[in-house]
């Protein structure tokens, strides 16, 4: 048993989708999480920038005493993973293999849709890892931009949203996959949407779940476990604009953010 806290980094916000999953699996754990608002969005950047960025904020989280990463953010799993695990002694876990796990077992026609971020799609890591497990599979991917803003105005149940998945999503529906992978964080909060453009056809996939359960055996595996019988608590940092994590960052949680507080990455 190991009671100190789970590190779980992104980008920005959409990680609180894989904390809300890690807190629903393991209600014990405490959790540090980070969210680099000042630098997103990561899925423009260059593989270079996101390593320099996930290094530094991996530096952070460490000295909070953690014992071990998530990271929540599909950008920075596909590009900065491998560097990530060379440079810090300490277990850690993205969200693109236990998503493309879920995708290759899920599916019964081989035909797999991902949706991400410009980054993410382009880094062929989900097409990558799902081949590996399928290699039979046809897999579309899809860059779906305008969905992060739109789920960081509140705007995930409405016409405009409805609208947009229906042009980006349009192409995945004349392929006729029967399994989508929601690949970025933000994602989720959209599900309903999504789910209704496809009319209830396609098995969603979402990683942030997954993750969660990958997590679970992982710190069992390591006896990481904690053993605590309350419910974990949860420190937020960020490196803009708190205010705007907690508004945002509270309707995806659906409930208020208390600790929060604003640290200069630049430094570490």
């Amino acid at each position: 048993m190991d009671n100190r806290p789970i590190g779980l980094f992104d980008s920005g916000i959409g990680g609180l989708t894989v904390l809300k999953e890690i807190t629903e699996q393991l209600p014990g754990e405490d959790i540090v999480y980070f969210g680099d608002t000042a630098r997103i969005p990561y899925g423009t950047r260059s593989k270079e920038t996101v390593i320099k960025y996930v290094l530094q904020s991996f530096r952070f989280l460490m000295t909070k005493d953690i014992k071990a990463i998530v990271i929540a953010c599909n950008t920075a799993s596909a590009l900065a993973m491998e560097e990530a695990q060379k440079e810090f002694d300490i277990p850690i876990i993205g969200v693109i293999e236990p998503g493309a796990k879920a995708a290759a077992s899920i599916t019964r026609n081989s035909k797999i849709g991902v949706i991400g971020t410009e980054g993410t799609i382009n880094s062929q890591s989900y097409q990558r890892k799902i081949r590996k497990m399928l290699p039979s599979a046809e897999i579309i991917g899809v860059a779906c931009p305008l969905f992060v803003p739109i789920v960081e105005e509140g705007w995930e149940n409405s016409d405009i949203a409805y609208m947009t998945a229906k042009k980006y999503l349009l192409e995945l529906k004349e392929h006729n996959i029967d399994s989508l992978v929601l690949g970025c964080t933000h994602y989720p909060v959209l599900r309903y949407t999504i789910d209704k453009v496809l009319e209830g056809k396609v098995t969603l996939v979402n990683p942030a779940y997954e993750t969660a359960k990958a997590l679970k055996v992982l710190l069992k595996e390591n006896n990481l476990l904690s053993s605590k019988l309350d419910d974990g608590i949860q420190r937020f940092y960020v490196s803009d604009d708190p205010e705007k994590f907690k508004r945002i960052g509270g309707n995806i949680l659906r409930k208020e953010i208390v600790s929060i507080e604003k640290v200069d990455i630049e430094k570490m």
